[in-house]
């Protein structure tokens, strides 16, 4: 484990293997990644990045993350969207932008790759706030998700208004809290979007500072009651940032659900 664990949003990364646009806005994009070695065309794999949805943060701080698994064989975009602080961020913008680039990454990625994606719905990897952002298109638009694996998700946006993560974070993306905006929260919230039929693992370290694990416990126990199909894997000694690092212990057990996850779809 990096001394800092926060080492790995700047490590840099081999440059992606190419760029597509889902949107005529610079932000409505993403990197591709093209798979290790040879095979059959696989489903893609969509990295959703954190960041308290916040322009600060964008998707080059996954670059370890989704480097690593194209040398592990899987076709990879890492997809970005608008954020909160810039024009069209926030309601609705971030929320649209991922809903559309989830439904046309794999055929554009497809094209950009021949050979190596097949048109299945992909299977999201979200980190903190894309956690949040995979389990609510998994909500919204089922049929352009195969599998939702979230790392230390954001997946309890009311509980989150209310602890005030990163100073206000749910507030900038929604314009408010639950009371003043019911139905934005109701249309967003993954915890009032239960059961989410998609195949989902959620896992979190339980040393996270960022992201309490209770709330992936909470949110968890209460998807599964509600029917979903849902599992938690919670890391002992393990903290937010370690979940993308492909340096840190954590590492290899995200590859594990991951290829589970992959390898059924």
């Amino acid at each position: 484990m990096p001394a800092d664990p926060r080492a790995v949003l700047t490590r840099p990364a081999p440059e992606p293997d190419g760029t597509v646009a889902y949107g005529d806005h610079p932000d409505q994009v993403a990197d591709l990644r093209r798979p290790a070695g040879t095979g059959p065309a696989r489903p893609l794999v969509v990295v959703l990045h954190g960041g308290f949805w916040r322009a600060e943060y964008d998707r080059r701080h996954t670059g370890p993350l989704a480097a690593a698994l194209a040398a592990c064989g899987y076709p990879v975009a890492q997809l970005e969207y608008r954020r909160t602080g810039q024009p069209g961020g926030g309601w609705p913008g971030t929320l649209t932008d991922v809903l559309t680039g989830v439904a046309e990454l794999p055929v554009l990625a497809a094209e950009a790759m021949p050979g190596r994606v097949t048109l299945a719905a992909p299977i999201l990897i979200g980190h903190s706030a894309g956690g949040h952002l995979a389990l609510y298109a998994a909500a919204a638009a089922p049929a352009t998700v195969g599998g939702v694996l979230a790392l230390a998700p954001v997946a309890d946006l009311g509980e989150a208004y209310r602890r005030n993560l990163d100073s206000g974070a749910v507030a900038a993306l929604l314009g408010g809290g639950p009371a003043e905006f019911p139905d934005r929260y109701a249309a967003v919230d993954p915890r009032l979007l239960v059961p989410i039929r998609t195949r989902t693992v959620v896992i979190h370290g339980s040393e996270d500072q960022q992201v309490p694990a209770e709330m992936s416990r909470d949110f968890v126990t209460e998807a599964r009651d509600a029917g979903s199909d849902i599992s938690l894997v919670e890391l002992p000694g393990c903290e937010h940032f370690g979940l993308i690092d492909p340096k840190s212990p954590a590492w290899p057990r995200v590859l594990d659900v991951l290829r589970s996850m992959h390898d059924d779809h």
